[in-house]
């Protein structure tokens, strides 16, 4: 029996030019998940994709671990750029009733909304349908189940982990687009992989961040 961790990366640089970057509480983030796995005396491979939120979240296990990832672009976060956009473009897309006030909440009053857009399945103007987005995430667990021995880590993103999950626990398009919005940075959400195909155990495990009360806490 084989276990496959899901480890979301740490915070992003919300409003910075730069998005794909780690905050400062993101790096602390990654430092404390690598604490907690670094313990693990069975880590055989690590995982990540290959955006940089990802790859430097991996950093400081595979300093613990003194090994080095394998990369797989499946396993890469849906472009939230583009979705926005697709979305602010269209005048179909309600972004009334959108609180100005406070950047953070705005933001992700659009990304639901341009999210709806996209899960919808009625507009073809994505280079990634959402059909798309959730096949190569299964395909990509898929290989990677079928090659764990002992434990593999995989560093991705929310939406990724939302799609697996979704999978594991039959739910429809409006599941997914729930669980999108819990999963912490840095989390934990555990698979394991028998005879009877991959089962999953645990979703959204932070008790690693637990000890630092709500300072390391970030959902987005």
């Amino acid at each position: 029996m084989a276990t496959i961790l899901l480890v979301r990366h740490g915070q992003a640089s919300f409003g910075a030019e730069d998005y794909d970057v780690l905050s400062d509480v993101g790096h602390r983030q990654a430092e404390t998940v690598a604490e907690r796995l670094g313990a693990l005396s069975d880590v055989a491979r690590v995982v990540t994709g290959a955006m940089v939120r990802q790859r430097d979240t991996a950093a400081p296990l595979l300093a613990r671990l003194e090994v080095t990832a394998d990369e797989d672009v499946r396993f890469d976060e849906y472009d939230h750029v583009e979705l926005v956009r697709r979305a602010t473009d269209d005048p179909g897309t309600d972004l009334t009733g959108i609180d100005e006030t406070d950047p953070r909440r705005a933001f992700q009053t659009v990304l639901e909304r341009s999210l709806s857009r996209w899960i919808g399945g009625r507009h073809d103007d994505y280079h990634e349908s959402y059909a798309a987005f959730r096949a190569r995430v299964r395909d990509a667990v898929i290989e990677v189940g079928s090659r764990a021995t002992g434990t593999a880590v995989v560093v991705t993103s929310g939406g990724v982990i939302s799609a697996v999950c979704a999978d594991a626990l039959g739910l429809d398009e409006g599941g997914w687009a729930q669980l999108n919005t819990v999963i912490v940075n840095s989390s934990i959400t555990k698979l394991v992989v028998g005879r009877r195909g991959t089962t999953l155990v645990t979703i959204n495990d932070h008790a690693h961040l637990e000890p630092h009360g709500r300072e390391l806490l970030t959902y987005r």
